[in-house]
């Protein structure tokens, strides 16, 4: 069964000359039936969005109870998503503030997460390569799995 959830965050950004408020809607696809974890399902969603801008530097985040209200999850999966992508630097906890997206340096943390990618891609190259797949169809599958993913499917 895949979950699809809309969380509804509000980014609030204090500045002396004026205040901003700030909604963001996000959409969360979990998949109870997958083999990835639910804490790195929702890792790999909030470090996407905090790579493609969807969330804002200093943005705040929902709790830890109230994501995990929200998302119908234990709370010790989305703290172990907060903490995981906390010392990835994507995120900072200030106790008794909140969680934060981190106002840090986003090509930095671009080239941290192309370099996860890149191992996971050598993984799978090692994998297809047993398989006897060449290096053209396993292109092919890439491309095909990208077109999938821009239709929706």
């Amino acid at each position: 069964m895949t979950a699809r959830l809309t969380v509804i965050m509000i980014y609030i950004q204090l500045d002396t000359a004026m205040h901003t408020l700030e909604v963001i809607l996000l959409d969360l696809i979990f998949s109870a039936h997958s083999s990835v974890p639910l804490y790195e399902q929702l890792e790999s969603q909030l470090k996407a969005a905090i790579l493609k801008g969807e969330l804002k530097q200093g943005a705040l985040l929902p709790s830890i109870r109230a994501m995990a209200r929200d998302l119908q999850v234990s709370i010790i999966t989305v703290k172990r998503a907060y903490d995981d992508l906390e010392s990835e630097g994507f995120l900072e906890t200030t106790p008794g503030k909140g969680t934060y997206v981190a106002v840090r340096n986003t090509e930095r943390l671009r080239e941290a997460a192309l370099a996860q990618l890149e191992e996971k891609l050598n993984a799978l190259v090692s994998e297809a390569r047993a398989l006897g797949l060449r290096q053209d169809q396993f292109s092919e599958i890439a491309k095909t799995l990208f077109e999938l993913q821009e239709q929706g499917r």
